[in-house]
């Protein structure tokens, strides 16, 4: 078996996500390894006026992110996360998990995965984009709901 030294958990904050913030923790605490807690704020849709972009998105953006920001740093009050870093990053989210697992040099990704059929599957999902794209192992932890 692999000997993890960093775990990232790319959380959305969906119920579900418990399932995967459990997994990432005992994986990280299994190997003694850094775990890193991501969310990743998808970028509000831009309003044109003409060619001009409105910054009230821009606002939004980092609105969100600063509520991100105090939702995982209520998740990290939890059992065994006391050491776990925080990040928020805005932009698209299969993206930004990959680009953060590169530059923080992650050995897993543990993401969930909501088990899409039919066209949602062929559209393709985040945790099949992560898959595809990451640097490193992922465990895509099925979610039901």
């Amino acid at each position: 078996m692999n000997s993890y030294k960093h775990v990232l958990a790319a959380l959305d904050f969906a119920p579900e996500n418990q399932a995967v913030l459990n997994r990432a923790t005992a994986l990280a605490a299994a190997n003694q390894a850094r775990l890193t807690l991501l969310h990743v704020v998808e970028y509000a849709p831009l309003a044109y006026a003409g060619d001009l972009i409105m910054p009230d998105e821009v606002v939004l953006d980092r609105e969100l992110a600063d509520q991100a920001k105090q939702r995982l740093a209520e998740l990290r009050r939890g059992p065994g996360l006391a050491d776990a870093e925080l990040a928020v990053e805005i932009g698209t989210p299969k993206h930004e998990i990959v680009r953060v697992a590169k530059e923080q040099q992650v050995d897993l990704i543990v993401i969930g995965s909501h088990g899409r059929h039919g066209l949602q599957l062929l559209l393709g999902s985040t945790a099949n984009g992560v898959l595809h794209l990451a640097p490193c192992d992922v465990l895509a932890v099925r979610m039901i709901g």
